[in-house]
Parts: C-alpha cells; structure tokens; sequence
C-alpha cells in the first residue's frame, strides 16, 4: 500500500512548538508580500532550494521576534495588510481560511492572533521528519515542506497498514512534536484523498472494493490535478462529485489524454511511483507591491529580483535556458514574455536580458503596476540543448566575474554588492 502523510496545519503546529501557550487557541499564520528587498533596509535575506511553492518563497526574511506585532502587519498609513498562509482549526470555526486577508480574518475572529511566518523553522522541522521517516520506511518522497508520500509494498503487509500508520502517528507526534494525519490506499492519488478525510490528527484506509463509496460524495475540486479550467469542464459536463466522474468513463476518455488519466487516477486503477529524489526543473522570484507607475522604479526593481534570483542560480550551479518575465497591473491586466537562450550565465546579461523582457512586456503603459515576477527553467543538466560557442571566450570572462561577486555574497550576504542601477 502507499500512504499520504499531511502534517496539520503545518505553520501554525510548529509555531505551538516554541510557543506551548498558543494551544486551543485561535491561531493564523500571515504576513505580507517582502517589498522591503527593494529599500535599504533589506537584510538578513535567505535563500532556500528546498520545497519551496505555494506560501514557502524561494527567497525570505530571517524571523525576528518583532516580526509577531501587529505593527508588523500594518503600512505607512496604519491599515493592516498581508494575507494568512495557514489558520488553526479553532480559527476555521470562525470562517478563518487559508490566503484570506488578516483584515478580514480579524473582522470574523477579532481575537485571532496573527504571528508572522518562520521559514527556517518550518524546513527544519520538515527536514527532521523526512529523515524520521527515512528510518521507518524504505521508500519515502517529499511531496512539499509539509506532504509526504511512502510506499509499504514488500515492508508492511495490508493487513498491518492500519496498527503501522497508527504508531506511526503518535511516533512523529512524540518525537518531532508534530500532529499529522495519515491515508492509505493502494494508489497515491486515492491516499492522498484518504488524508483529507481524515483530518485532523487521524488515520483513513482505502481499500480498493471501498473507493467507489468513498469518493460517491467528495467535490471534483478535491483531487489533485484538477484546476479551475478542468473544474470549470466538468461543471459544464454536470460533474460536480468524484462519484459523478466515476460514471462518466466515455465522456472523460473522449475529452483526450490528459482527463483519461484522470479518470483512471480517479478510479484508483492509475498510480505513480514514489520518487525519493528529485530534481528542480525551475526557480523563480516575484514581488507584489502597492501600485506603482513609476517605469523607472520598476525597472530598477527587475535589477533588484535579477541580484536575488542570479544568486540563487549560480547557488543551484545550473544554467537555464528558458527566461521568462510577467507583469500584473491593476484593473486584472497581465502581460509576459519569455525567451529561450542557451549560452553561458552570468549576471550581467541576464540583467540586461531580464530589462529586456520588461519592455517587450509592458504592454499596458497606462496602467499602474502591482506584481513583477520572474522564473527561469530548463536547465541544461536536463535540457537537450547544447551551449552557444558565440562569443564563447569573453562569456568565461564575464562569468568569472560573476563568481567572484558570488562568493563575496555568500560571505557577505546577498544585499551586500549591488548593481549600480539599483541606487
């Protein structure tokens, strides 16, 4: 069988660890958006390459204590901003919900207590159950910082599952301190659903003549891999529930590829292996920020999130091939613009290619900016591309520069040697 391992309400759980007091207490995890990269009061940046995703940013502030003050959260004028990462379930009870405003969320729960996200502790913490579970189990997959997927095939038999993921429960509870929920089922998509069910602080086993009647009930939007468009299909199809979906094998199957696979991963007949190690195919930064027109302040701020991102690449000793650049403007606009180049990296053409893609980007001159964002892919360790040899000789030139300025930011910190354009 595989199981799904969730740890509950991740943030605010590891947060109760060094604070014992906030237990049974209503209880959010938020903060806003770290504009600050673009002040002089930029510090103490951190760069992580592990899980990072939905609410875990490739790049953060080191927590401070003050960081927990309600002052924290507020702006220049006094209103209090920032969006919450994850809630207790005490606070759900009052309609508290993960990616809320911490305005709203007060309004519901006036005495919800926001503290502010600790990054270093959620990886450590993460890190120390991965490897607690390496040494229960021989084939363990991190999933994200807080979701782990294990296969007992040949190690557990089914009808041990259930004492094995019990014990397992309170082992991690007793020796990481953490409460986590935990599905079984003989595929990864259908345990992962188990894990849903039951939450919090629970074991569920799915056995394979059970899944029909466990899945009758559950909403579409529940199963991993369908999104808004697929969702939004399904519902012009009248499938609202798995149960529906299950019924529906030739209208899935007649849709292509993609939704025959997920009628069999829904169906639990489909699975995947689980993948002990692997590699990342892309990083990115990106930056929301009050509206702002200036283009010559957003340009320099490309040359701040370029600094932050070629340290990150160079960290990853890896070469992207495949750069790629959007803007969000008010009144719902987007716009992007992406390039694929297979040469040497350094720092400074990626600048200048990244400034580049901002003009072609920005299409809505009119308009007010309130996001930059920036993602690089397809490394040449798994793209087929080979390097251009143009220019090839005073490429290593600049590149040895560009390692140079790398080792100086990683003794000195990332915010210690800047661009010019960005004074």
């Amino acid at each position: 069988m595989k199981i799904h391992i969730d740890i509950d309400c991740f943030f605010v759980s590891a947060t109760r660890i060094n604070h014992p007091e906030l237990m049974g207490k209503t209880v959010a995890i938020g903060g806003r958006s770290d504009t600050k990269i673009f002040t002089k009061d930029a510090k103490k940046q951190t760069v992580n390459f592990e899980n990072s995703g939905s609410f875990v940013p490739t790049f953060y502030k080191t927590y401070e204590e003050k960081d927990d003050d309600i002052d924290a959260f507020k702006d220049e004028n006094g209103k209090i901003r920032g969006i919450l990462t994850t809630s207790s379930y005490e606070a759900r009870a009052f309609g508290v919900k993960t990616a809320m405003r911490i305005q709203d969320a007060l309004l519901l729960c006036p005495q919800l207590i926001i503290k502010a996200p600790n990054m270093t502790l959620y990886q450590k913490l993460s890190h120390e159950l991965h490897e607690f579970l390496q040494t229960k189990i021989p084939l363990v997959e991190q999933a994200s910082i807080d979701e782990f997927y294990c296969d007992l095939s040949g190690w557990i038999e089914d009808k041990d599952v259930n004492n094995f993921i019990q014990e397992l429960k309170l082992e991690i509870k007793k020796v990481i301190k953490l409460p986590v929920s935990i599905g079984a089922a003989k595929t990864r998509y259908i345990a992962k659903l188990a894990t849903t069910s039951a939450k919090p602080y629970g074991c569920k086993i799915v056995y394979p003549l059970e899944i029909d009647s466990f899945i009758q009930n559950i909403p579409v939007e529940e199963f991993a891999g369908i999104g808004k468009s697929m969702k939004m299909k399904l519902d012009s199809a009248q499938i609202h529930t798995l149960g529906d979906l299950k019924v529906r094998q030739g209208t899935l199957e007649s849709w292509g590829p993609y939704a025959k696979e997920l009628y069999a991963r829904v169906s639990g007949t489909a699975d995947a292996p689980i993948q002990t190690n692997t590699k990342r195919k892309s990083i990115g930064i990106s930056r929301t920020f009050d509206k702002l027109y200036d283009r010559d302040e957003l340009k320099r701020r490309v040359h701040v999130l370029v600094r932050h991102l070629s340290y990150a690449i160079l960290k990853l000793d890896v070469i992207p091939t495949v750069f790629h650049l959007s803007i969000s403007y008010e009144l719902n606009q987007k716009s992007h613009k992406n390039i694929s180049l297979a040469e040497i990296f350094t720092e400074k053409k990626f600048d200048s290619l990244c400034l580049k893609l901002f003009e072609e980007a920005d299409n809505q001159k009119r308009l007010h900016v309130i996001r930059l964002s920036i993602n690089c892919s397809s490394f040449t360790r798994d793209s087929k591309k080979e390097l251009s040899l143009i220019g090839f000789h005073d490429e290593q030139k600049m590149q040895k520069l560009t390692k140079s300025t790398q080792l100086l930011r990683e003794k000195y910190g990332i915010d210690k040697l800047k661009w010019g354009s960005e004074l």
